[in-house]
């Protein structure tokens, strides 16, 4: 049971579908936003219609003998925005982003959304690494991720698959 229902984590909900077109005066932002700011910013994109990404991860707590969802952001203090310079200003007029990054690469940082977009969808449990770990780059062949490229990495006595978002510096993985 969920302690609040979820919330959008993208606009539209089509954002990654590749028949989807992408406005030519918009590109991609990433907003650095103010400490648990990042879903309150979600909710008001959603409002405005403006397009975004905000990846949500759900997590079971035990209330009370009782397991409850709740869903956090799986980069904390990182909303990816696809807006126009007006919108994208107007965003930053809200009091919640600390600072807008122009993504110089927009095809890379589209791929790597979509990778951890997949990753979620799978349901399988999810955390974000907050560096870089090298190691042998890999295509899985097969299964539900499927043609997901990463790192495989060895943490004590487990494998983790690894897919980064290079242009924050972050990872997301799975056992």
């Amino acid at each position: 049971m969920p302690i609040l229902p979820v919330e959008p984590e993208q606009f539209p909900h089509n954002l990654f579908d590749p028949e989807w077109a992408c406005p030519a005066d918009r590109s991609w932002w990433v907003l650095h936003t103010r400490p648990r700011q990042e879903k309150s910013l979600a909710r008001q994109l959603h409002a405005a219609q403006v397009p975004f990404y905000l990846p949500l991860t759900p997590r079971g707590v035990r209330v009370r003998n009782r397991m409850v969802t709740s869903y956090i952001p799986l980069f904390t203090s990182y909303v990816f925005l696809l807006a126009s310079q007006e919108e994208r200003v107007a965003v930053l007029a809200t009091g919640r982003v600390v600072n807008s990054i122009q993504v110089t690469n927009q095809e890379q940082l589209v791929s790597d959304l979509v990778q951890v977009s997949r990753l979620i969808h799978t349901g399988a449990a999810l955390t974000a690494e907050d560096q870089m770990i090298p190691g042998a780059t890999v295509e899985i062949q097969s299964g539900p991720l499927a043609g997901l490229k990463g790192k495989i990495v060895q943490q004590a006595s487990r494998c983790r698959f690894i897919v980064e978002v290079n242009f924050i510096q972050r990872d997301v993985s799975v056992l």
